[in-house]
């Protein structure tokens, strides 16, 4: 089997969507703006234990730390016409998948129940196969409601009676009570439901790429490892950090990524390897200090994940 492939595309996604064959993608996973209606933003941050005990945080067991700023990314998630920007793009991804292609669709609880009716005009309501629950437990907690600690995945088939679910190569969850399943049961473990119980991108973590709203391999790894073959290709139009290709290449998948925010491209640069991926419309070749990278899209960014 030939290698893997990764084209890393620096443009609008619909631009790019209208111009690919129809049936070519076998599967497209999307993170798209949440519409937060917020400006969000994510600052990169190292910090050095101060000995002088001049720092500006306390750690642990008192001890003083100097935080440094190393860079800010951010992006607007602002949106007048949201479910009007999503519909096209949604049109066009039902064009070009495979018949046998899966769409996974990852928003939260804003947006997801509008989201879903369109996909179901778009699709056909046999189409909906899952609504995936991916649950986390981390940051601040509110005092005047249940705090949302939960992104919503729908995955919509092309053809819901032919699609790629390669059911033995899902990972194998611990059981919360092995002592009632027996040891072998216990050692093998479980197939995860629709819910997943995954951590954030640990802001600390060898994961992190300071790119706003990462999204942790893990999750991805089990949607591509699941639903799509070796040597399929997989499409992510809103790729931000790139987090979709890293885990196509991964396991042998073959990667088409977009996303049109400059802050994206320079992240991927570092990410992916350019003697071994294609990168259109975008030069990686590193930017003297105090210089401003030339681009040649001069729109707001729209792309997140």
């Amino acid at each position: 089997m030939n290698s893997p492939t990764t084209e890393i595309i620096f443009d609008e996604n619909l631009k790019v969507l209208t111009s690919m064959p129809s049936e070519s993608v076998n599967l497209i996973y999307v993170d798209p703006p949440f519409n937060t209606q917020k400006v969000q933003a994510r600052k990169r941050l190292k910090t050095t234990r101060a000995a002088d005990g001049g720092g500006d945080r306390i750690g642990f067991k008192g001890q003083s730390y100097k935080t440094e700023v190393l860079g800010e990314q951010s992006y607007s998630d602002i949106h007048e016409d949201y479910l009007g920007f999503l519909r096209e793009r949604v049109e066009q991804t039902y064009r070009i998948l495979a018949p046998n292609g899966s769409f996974f669709f990852h928003l939260d609880y804003r947006e997801i129940h509008y989201a879903k009716v369109m996909c179901d005009e778009i699709f056909g309501r046999d189409s909906f196969i899952n609504e995936i629950i991916w649950s986390y437990d981390y940051g601040g907690r509110s005092k005047s409601r249940w705090s949302a600690k939960h992104d919503n995945i729908l995955w919509y088939a092309k053809d819901p009676k032919d699609f790629t679910f390669r059911f033995d190569d899902i990972d194998r969850i611990p059981y919360m009570a092995p002592g009632l399943v027996g040891p072998e049961k216990a050692a093998r473990g479980k197939t995860p439901t629709d819910s997943w119980w995954h951590t954030i991108v640990s802001p600390n973590g060898k994961e992190k790429t300071g790119y706003p709203t990462q999204k942790p391999l893990g999750i991805i790894n089990r949607i591509i490892r699941v639903h799509s073959n070796p040597g399929d290709t997989v499409m992510d139009y809103f790729a931000g950090s790139g987090t979709t290709g890293i885990a196509a290449i991964t396991h042998g998948r073959n990667a088409i990524l977009v996303d049109n925010n400059p802050q994206s491209l320079e992240v991927m640069c570092k990410r992916f390897d350019p003697t071994t991926t294609t990168f259109r419309n975008w030069d990686c070749a590193p930017v003297e200090s105090g210089e401003v990278r030339q681009v040649e899209l001069s729109h707001e960014p729209t792309n997140r994940s």
